[in-house]
């Protein structure tokens, strides 16, 4: 199975988590941390700060690795580093996501996750109350 190796990011603000809705492909319309794939020659903290500047036209902080998640899709192997991040500049447009919003951790089971996302918001919840 082929496998797909992303980065996704954790913005933490005020104590929120900033959650993307898919506007586009097989995954439309669930949510995500907002992300994607790693070009060659890019570290994951380097595919993470070019992708959220690509997609949401904002400068994040990409701190320490949160969690790595692997997940089987019926057609590929997804292998996703995440990472806590802040907003450094910018204002979050959306530019491919549907929707976004800001989640404390007792709204993150609020959203329908994509299947990856799903454990990932789990986790956040139990350490919401950590992470500020």
């Amino acid at each position: 199975m082929k496998t797909i190796k992303v980065v996704a990011a954790i913005i933490i603000h005020d104590g929120k988590i900033f959650a993307t809705q898919r506007g586009y492909g097989e995954f439309k319309d669930g949510w995500e941390f907002p992300g994607g794939k790693i070009e060659p020659g890019e570290t994951p903290q380097q595919a993470l700060f070019r992708e959220i500047k690509e997609e949401l036209e904002a400068e994040i902080q990409v701190g320490e690795l949160f969690d790595t998640v692997e997940y089987d899709y019926s057609q590929f192997h997804l292998s996703m580093d995440c990472f806590l991040c802040t907003l450094k500049s910018g204002k979050l447009v959306l530019k491919e996501h549907e929707a976004a919003c800001w989640l404390t951790g007792d709204e993150l089971e609020n959203v329908e996750w994509l299947p990856a996302d799903r454990g990932l918001a789990v986790k956040l919840k139990e350490i919401c109350q950590t992470i500020r």
